[in-house]
């Protein structure tokens, strides 16, 4: 008999309360869903969270938020906060990035949730880790430019965030590893604890290595753009190439195997010949003359034809791409990593699945993503709420049911 698609994930099992919104704490949420946990997303009946109204048709709460059902909950009424606490009592995992404070604000937090639940973990995904800084809010953008990602990435003088929310995503999945470690560490202690995963502090991690150059060389930092990719990598060919089509084309040559490859392959016998270039410390030095060279050589090639060259060299290469071009890329389809996503107008949406593999479970579309509150009611009877009791609820507006798929 085959395996059971949905309980032979991973964290099978489990259940998570969502108090998310927008990017981290969904992205957060959608890794446990997508690893098989259940994942019960509890969103303010007043138009649930911001994604689903956010330009873009609200594409972005389609990509974060598969796999999971929605409640809607009026946490300030006492009907909501009520059953909010009767969820937490069989929940293994809860997690925010609501703005600092606002769950002691309604009278949720730790304390009130490990006191009902002592083997709660709560993660919680916020500006800043505890600290002086843990009261102010923050955002992506906002941890990028404090956190010298954005002075890393623009041109001197032009900070530039990157053109993807990879703070609050890196800074969700560091904090699953949290939830990860901490579901370990409650197999042998029996308590929960609670956890704080911080977007300043994911963007310092990521430029680590430019502070450690700053004290290894004791020189200040230096935008990516003004030191040029190729000279901060230290290879003498790591460029984006224009083709005789008007694409471009990024070649890393890395090591002399590369470089006799490279130079056979496009007729570039005299240049491999070349004592000044004979190691990547002299093609570094030597850049100035060598580059107009090869981009000359390059530029007679359209992307297709040089894409199959540098393939048959074997020498690394990688053609620029839009995402919407990767819709259709033919590995990932091929490799099945798109899933079909249903979307806005019965659109279906081919989009990415975690980027990591497994020999015993594969990742699938469980759930849509859902309408707002559409399983209320279906949560409250899973709680053992009675039917009179249910319906209290939903006539005192702390709970409401949306509308189904």
């Amino acid at each position: 008999m085959a395996a059971d698609p949905e309980t032979s994930l991973p964290l099978h099992g489990l259940r998570v309360l969502e108090l998310g919104h927008i990017v981290a704490g969904p992205t957060a949420s959608m890794i446990l869903a997508d690893l098989g946990a259940d994942v019960i997303k509890i969103e303010n009946p007043d138009g649930g969270d911001q994604a689903r109204r956010m330009p873009g048709a609200g594409s972005g709460y389609y990509f974060f938020n598969r796999n999971k059902r929605s409640i809607a909950l009026d946490l300030k009424s006492p009907g909501g906060k009520a059953l909010f606490l009767t969820l937490l009592r069989s929940t293994d995992i809860c997690l925010d990035n609501y703005a600092p404070g606002a769950l002691d604000r309604l009278g949720l937090g730790w304390e009130v949730m490990s006191a009902e639940n002592p083997r709660l973990i709560h993660m919680a995904i916020k500006g800043f880790l505890p600290g002086p800084y843990e009261h102010r809010p923050s955002l992506d953008e906002l941890a990028q430019m404090m956190g010298g990602l954005a002075f890393m990435t623009g041109p001197p003088g032009r900070p530039l965030r990157a053109g993807a929310s990879i703070i609050d995503i890196g800074a969700a999945t560091y904090g699953v590893i949290g939830i990860l470690a901490a579901l370990h560490q409650r197999t042998e202690t029996g308590r929960g604890q609670r956890l704080t995963s911080g977007l300043f502090e994911t963007t310092v991690f990521w430029v680590g290595q430019w502070m450690a150059r700053a004290v290894a060389t004791g020189q200040p930092s230096r935008p990516m753009a003004e030191v040029g990719q190729s000279l901060r990598m230290g290879w003498g060919i790591f460029h984006l190439f224009d083709t005789a089509d008007g694409e471009q084309v990024f070649i890393g040559v890395t090591s002399n195997a590369h470089w006799q490859r490279f130079c056979a392959i496009f007729g570039l016998a005299e240049l491999h010949a070349d004592e000044r270039l004979a190691t990547n410390e002299k093609r570094v030095a030597a850049q100035e003359w060598m580059l107009p060279k090869v981009r000359e050589a390059v530029a007679r090639y359209k992307s297709a034809e040089l894409q199959k060259k540098l393939e048959e060299a074997s020498v690394p290469y990688a053609p620029l791409h839009r995402p919407d071009q990767l819709l259709d890329d033919p590995h990932l389809r091929e490799t099945g990593q798109l899933l079909p996503v249903p979307m806005e107008g019965g659109k279906i949406g081919n989009l990415p699945k975690l980027p990591f593999s497994s020999s015993d479970y594969e990742f699938t579309v469980r759930r849509p993503p859902p309408n707002l509150g559409e399983h209320t009611r279906e949560v409250m009877e899973e709680a053992g709420l009675g039917k009179a009791e249910i319906e209290a609820l939903l006539a005192a507006k702390a709970a409401v049911q949306g509308e189904r798929r």
